[in-house]
């Protein structure tokens, strides 16, 4: 009796568990906290551990990912992925209903389905009895690769479906990545001095293809359905109850699917979202438009690669053609050295865009970027402008080739390239080099670091370059007077700059790691050692094989901290941080916060300038209340919480209904909740 109720409690644990990734992946309305969820996955996993007699395949304490793998499979597609026919214009999408009328009996009435065209990777998924058994690409429409392995890591993909699933379905949908997503790893590869990936799409491609699916796991894709290939114990009349039915499975469709009874209407669906698409959180392309009839589908039928039933209809991208009038070099915190190409002003996409990154020495090589070339330039996944190519035949001869330096343009050093890196990066020391001194003060005072209030840009400029600060221990030696007579600094910018470094003493040890600009570490390496060691002492204890023993710190991160803390430069830099009082404080663990979970479920979104406190202490304080903070506001934010001089966040909050709260009305949300306890207990 005692097996029968652990087998139904780990049952009902694994339903919990992924209808909660339902609710917080598909449908955007999480009810529990990060860690509550993490509570779950954890008791389920002890469970399993003790009672191995209850393993399945599909509990969602396997989409961790499990070993790497040696490689992919190949396999064969039962129903050919075939590609879509692509149109770019309103006549071109008249001229497709007209052939598909011509293709059908007169007079028969045609309902077209519309759905929007994720910009992801094409994939089959097959469920046999309900159960995911296997998940592979499109390849070349007949086979693909076997990615079960990462499929299975990606929450919105259900591993067992619910309700009535038939004996056989194979899911055809897109892979894809969010634009925050991208924004994510992106500042975590940075923060690790690792090149960011271009767009979501290409970041989504790549990791499907990862070997190693625990990686995969960590890049939270996300996967919607749009089509069927072999299916077996079922039949669908329409691609619209096809769609319904895959709601009823809780397999993820889109919430923008329309169906319509004329073309004209589908043309003026295809109109409104030329624009709407831009509010989404991930790629869309264009649309897919489709005769919704399964009946009308099969008469229509297809041609060698793309059904006759079918057509995208694709937005021209937002490009635009300018001239390359230089190409300087940037210098990083870290020394890389940056080529970015100052362009003659153009709009694009809302902005006027100046200038645009070049990446490295190769990407100039490779696209053949010249002074006084004409290029055709675009906005990347995140809104960053880069050069898509070359307009060689625009070329008068008066171009000229770019030359990588061979020395850093800020202090003269050699600039270095490591064997394996496209990057060059100056040889000196950041102390000795004042562009790179520059970018580190930066980073030093920026809100994920030191968070020092009113250090900006220019005021930095002006501090290096009159010699008053050669490292960020002369930060906390600077006083009122000397500031007051800085340019635009009057007396009380002076003695706010001051106030403000000076609390910055006390900040946590992982705030402190991130600002020291330890090549590899990042915000969340630095929390990660922070937990580990409480004092920077303990941390310069640590072997490289200490390292290497804590979980997502890798040899190559370990050498890099072991190499930083043991160079005399910033031996002495961190001498001179303790001289001057810099005594950060260890790093409290959330789970021993108090105040449990007050705003467990619930999402916040920050804008303006709060009393009292930094952004980033507003946002510890709703972590630690089982809360979540996002950048952006969308139906799904709990509360907007507004300071002083709130941006366009608040309007956003206003049209869709979002409370909005300021400071006080939080403090009061979380003692409330206090004395609402009491009382109840």
């Amino acid at each position: 009796m005692a097996g029968v109720n652990i087998e139904r409690e780990i049952k009902k644990l694994r339903a919990e568990i992924e209808r909660h990734n339902r609710l917080y992946y598909v449908d955007a309305a999480p009810e529990i906290s990060d860690r509550e969820y993490d509570n779950l996955i954890k008791k389920l996993e002890a469970l399993e551990k003790e009672h191995p007699e209850f393993d399945d395949p599909s509990s969602p304490t396997k989409r961790v990912g499990g070993a790497p793998l040696p490689f992919f499979a190949t396999v064969e597609h039962s129903v050919p992925m075939l590609s879509i026919d692509n149109t770019y214009s309103f006549e071109e999408i008249r001229e497709w209903a007209d052939r598909v009328r011509r293709g059908l009996n007169p007079g028969e009435p045609v309902r077209y389905v519309v759905e929007l065209k994720v910009d992801g990777v094409a994939v089959s998924l097959r469920y046999e009895n309900g159960t995911l058994t296997l998940g592979a690409t499109r390849g070349d429409g007949a086979s693909g690769d076997d990615v079960t392995a990462n499929i299975r890591t990606i929450r919105s993909v259900p591993l067992k479906l619910t309700g009535d699933p038939p004996e056989l379905l194979e899911v055809r949908g897109e892979v894809y990545m969010t634009n925050s997503e991208l924004v994510r790893l992106n500042d975590l590869r940075r923060a690790a001095n690792e090149p960011p990936f271009a767009n979501p799409r290409n970041s989504t491609a790549g990791s499907l293809k990862l070997l190693d699916p625990k990686i995969c796991a960590k890049r939270r894709l996300s996967f919607i359905a749009h089509g069927v290939g072999s299916y077996r114990g079922t039949e669908f009349q329409s691609h619209s109850e096809t769609l319904e039915r895959y709601r009823s499975m809780d397999i993820p469709v889109s919430p923008y699917t329309a169906i319509y009874d004329s073309i004209e209407e589908v043309i003026d669906h295809a109109k409104v979202w030329e624009s709407k698409r831009d509010e989404l959180d991930y790629q869309t392309d264009g649309l897919v438009i489709k005769v919704d009839s399964i009946d009308q589908q099969k008469r229509l039928g297809a041609r060698s690669k793309s059904p006759r039933w079918m057509i995208a209809f694709k937005y021209e991208a937002e490009r635009a053609v300018t001239r390359v009038e230089r190409i300087g070099v940037q210098v990083g915190k870290t020394g890389k050295l940056t080529p970015v190409a100052d362009l003659t002003p153009v709009p694009l996409a809302g902005t006027v865009v100046k200038r645009a990154t070049l990446h490295n020495a190769d990407e100039i090589a490779r696209k053949d970027v010249r002074v006084g070339d004409t290029v055709v330039i675009q906005k990347a996944g995140e809104i960053i402008p880069q050069v898509v190519r070359v307009e060689v035949e625009a070329r008068t001869g008066d171009e000229v080739p770019f030359e990588f330096p061979t020395h850093c343009p800020s202090c003269g050093a050699e600039a270095i390239r490591e064997p394996g890196e496209a990057d060059y990066r100056c040889s000196n020391h950041a102390t000795k080099c004042p562009d790179q001194l520059k970018e580190w003060l930066r980073w030093y005072a920026h809100r994920d670091a030191m968070d020092i209030d009113g250090l900006g840009e220019k005021l930095i400029d002006q501090l290096v370059e009159k010699g008053l600060v050669k490292t960020p221990a002369d930060l906390y030696r600077l006083d009122v007077k000397t500031l007051s007579e800085l340019d635009r600094m009057g007396l009380k910018s002076a003695k706010n700059l001051v106030a403000a470094i000076e609390v910055t003493k006390t900040r946590t040890l992982d705030r402190l790691l991130t600002g020291l600009t330890i090549r590899h570490v990042g915000v969340r390496v630095a929390e990660i050692l922070a937990e580990r060691f409480k004092t920077i002492d303990e941390l310069r204890g640590a072997s490289i094989e200490d390292l290497e023993a804590i979980q997502e710190i890798g040899s190559i991160v370990a050498a890099s901290i072991v190499d930083y803390l043991s160079e005399p430069e910033h031996i002495r830099l961190l001498k001179e941080l303790a001289e001057v009082g810099v005594a950060p404080r260890p790093l409290e663990p959330v789970a021993a916060a108090a105040g449990g979970a007050k705003f467990a479920g619930k999402t916040f979104v920050i804008t303006g300038t709060l009393p009292g406190r930094t952004r980033p202490e507003a946002e510890a304080f709703i972590k630690k209340l089982g809360g979540k903070t996002t950048g952006s506001v969308s139906k799904s934010t709990s509360y907007l919480l507004a300071g002083e001089d709130p941006g366009s966040k608040i309007d956003k909050a206003r049209e869709l209904g979002v409370p909005i709260v300021d400071w006080n009305e939080l403090e009061a949300m979380a003692k409330a909740d206090d004395s609402t306890k009491n009382k109840s207990n």
